[in-house]
């Protein structure tokens, strides 16, 4: 089955081995998660616009070199790319910096849906970060729609601190509400949550907004995932270390990957067992991600997931 990924495209700058020095990695949710699944051996795709610049191309070439097919590959000077200057704290805590074009519509145009890439995929994910407004949000919400319409699987991801773009949470909260109602499976931790109900009535908003499968990850402790009035856990790993970036990318795409091996066509091919595997791989995937430090050269390959697969959950 093919899974496309719907948004934005980003530069992480990470710490390096010294103060004020930044090691450029290419990020970005829906982004990574496309990378994320095509290191898992999935089919994925990736639709999102690039600038014609320096990081334009550097971010064009990390997607094709990860083996997930952009539908957008001509350049354009309308997009800007979001840079994320990423700072760790003596706790280990992060705090995010990013830098872009003020008002520039960056992502994605609804037109660059019109692709067969987008009717042969069976998965479409998208993520708050593309809910910003203009053109992306525009876009993002016409894929959720048409492709909830159209029968395909839709997954979305949301970010708190995409929830507070522009100092106006409680318009990006109100746009992600709108997006729900065509969402099968939901990727939320604990935090977020908060941000629309609470951990006991969570399981009467998935069934307001017609969700099938809501998971709340929770970083070293692992993961939970709430599916028809049930709720499965799996712990968190050893030698857990502070969360980094996109280590939840990772999770995301081990998750979906293992929908995809399993089979899964629509959300009557859940069951208990294919949630729990689901919920491993993705526990796995984040750990691994963590433990090399994060972003895209930190993405597990299937192989490297299996292996652990087989010693933690043997």
């Amino acid at each position: 089955m093919k899974v496309l990924s719907v948004g934005e495209m980003v530069i992480d700058f990470l710490p390096g081995d010294s103060e004020g020095v930044y090691i450029r990695k290419a990020g970005g949710a829906p982004a990574n998660v496309a990378i994320a699944l095509a290191r898992q051996c999935c089919e994925a795709g990736f639709c999102g616009m690039m600038g014609n610049d320096d990081f334009g191309r550097f971010l064009l070439k990390t997607l094709t070199d990860n083996g997930v097919t952009p539908l957008v590959t001509e350049l354009t000077d309308i997009a800007t790319t979001t840079m994320a200057f990423v700072t760790l704290h003596g706790k280990g805590e992060r705090s995010f910096t990013f830098a872009r074009k003020p008002g520039a519509d960056m992502f994605l145009n609804k037109e660059h849906l019109n692709h067969k890439w987008f009717d042969e995929a069976g998965i479409i994910h998208a993520g708050s970060c593309s809910l910003s407004k203009g053109d992306a949000k525009e876009a993002t919400s016409y894929a959720l729609e048409e492709g909830h319409r159209q029968g395909k699987l839709i997954s979305f991801d949301v970010n708190y601190r995409d929830l507070l773009w522009d100092c106006d949470r409680v318009a990006a909260s109100r746009a992600v509400e709108a997006v729900l109602p065509n969402v099968d499976f939901l990727k939320l931790s604990e935090e977020e949550v908060g941000m629309f109900c609470s951990e006991e009535t969570l399981p009467k908003f998935m069934r307001d907004n017609h969700i099938s499968v809501a998971v709340e990850t929770l970083g070293a402790n692992g993961a939970r995932c709430f599916w028809n009035g049930g709720i499965y856990e799996v712990p968190g790993l050893k030698k857990t270390r502070v969360d980094t970036t996109g280590a939840g990318d990772a999770f995301w795409g081990g998750f979906i990957a293992a929908l995809v091996k399993a089979g899964v066509n629509s959300t009557a091919d859940i069951n208990k067992e294919v949630l729990l595997n689901a919920l491993r791989r993705g526990n796995i995937s984040g750990w691994l991600c963590v433990q090399k430090k994060g972003a895209v050269e930190a993405l597990p390959t299937a192989a490297e997931v299996q292996r652990y697969m087989e010693e933690f959950y043997q």
